[in-house]
């Protein structure tokens, strides 16, 4: 498939624009906040759960060769949580 070649840049920036362009409309309320979402940066499709490991292994049940996103619903510290800890190295 198209989406094993992807850098890890690409699948974030797809998954990222899913979650802009719909997802957050219906899953950024009071029962979600702070919970993780997974998100085939493919399809679209998602699985939300406290830690996001069962959301994960239910997408990669139904396609092995997905290439998942994981964020936390509601906060933007999900998203630069790396680049803080390379700094950290550095």
């Amino acid at each position: 498939m198209e989406a094993l070649f992807w850098t890890v840049e690409e699948v974030a920036q797809r998954a990222r624009k899913f979650y802009e362009n719909g997802i957050r409309q219906q899953v950024e309320n009071d029962d979600n906040i702070g919970k993780m979402i997974v998100i085939d940066a493919e399809t679209g499709e998602y699985g939300i759960d406290k830690s996001g490991i069962e959301s994960g292994l239910m997408l990669k049940q139904k396609n092995p060769n997905a290439r998942l996103f994981t964020m936390r619903i509601g906060y933007d510290v999900a998203f630069s949580f790396g680049a803080s800890m390379e700094r950290i190295v550095e």
